[in-house]
């Protein structure tokens, strides 16, 4: 089933059309081709800002955990082996301490309802029935609507390096915002006495870079939007991790 049949995700993605539609109108005497594009990283500024209370909390999570560490180390060390009696006492530590282990989640968790409409929005012929003109829009001879599996195998892959430098940019930032995390949250070497815990060292290691796999097979039009809200939360956090007390 198409989801975009239904009466509310239809309308929204009408909404999103036309407000991208008129933003890259906009910006057309002054970007040209390149307007839609900019469209994408416009509302990926405004989406940020408006979201940027979540990312204080998400600072002020990441304050608490590294004030909880020592207590969290003693609590696996003392229950390692005992996998639910150690979250049941990990939660009830969080509880004592008044802090949400979800709060460092929040400012994903409400990106992913915009990421969602931006690949629907790249990926549909047609929108309320009328012709999706959006798809019509490029970024350097690469359309917005083609991700880079798709442009590889395709006549358009002499345009690949477009994607290709998008991604190593959003590979850099990634790298760099999980450096910056661990001099501010250093993590323990695992313990080789909890069981798992070399695997969820490595698991953690790795994961960010999912938004790069991500990236390499959405819409180019997704892919700008996580660039450049991964750019904006590299620099987010610099300044929040100084302010936020």
């Amino acid at each position: 089933m198409d989801l975009s049949t239904l009466p509310f995700v239809g309308a929204l993605l009408q909404l999103g059309a036309d407000l991208l539609a008129s933003l890259s109108g906009a910006l057309s005497p002054v970007a040209g081709p390149l307007a839609a594009a900019l469209a994408v990283v416009l509302v990926t500024l405004v989406v940020r800002a408006v979201l940027v209370p979540l990312s204080v909390l998400q600072v002020r999570a990441e304050r608490d955990r590294r004030r909880l560490a020592p207590q969290l180390a003693a609590l696996r060390k003392r229950h390692g082996a005992d996998r639910e009696r150690l979250q049941r006492a990990v939660q009830e530590l969080y509880t004592a301490e008044q802090v949400s282990p979800l709060a460092g989640c929040l400012p994903v968790l409400a990106q992913a309802p915009v990421v969602s409409l931006l690949y629907a929005l790249f990926t549909h012929t047609t929108i309320a029935g009328t012709s999706n003109v959006l798809l019509q829009a490029t970024l350097a001879g690469v359309p917005l609507g083609q991700s880079l599996v798709a442009v590889v195998s395709s006549p358009l892959w002499v345009h690949a390096w477009v994607v290709v430098v998008l991604l190593v940019v959003l590979a850099v930032v990634v790298e760099a915002t999980r450096r910056s995390a661990l001099h501010w949250n250093p993590v323990a070497a695992p313990d080789a006495d909890v069981p798992g815990a070399a695997a969820a060292t490595a698991i953690g290691r790795w994961a960010p870079f999912l938004t790069v796999v991500f990236a390499a097979i959405a819409p180019l039009a997704a892919a700008v939007y996580v660039v450049t809200s991964a750019t904006w939360t590299y620099g987010e956090r610099a300044v929040l991790r100084r302010l936020v007390r």
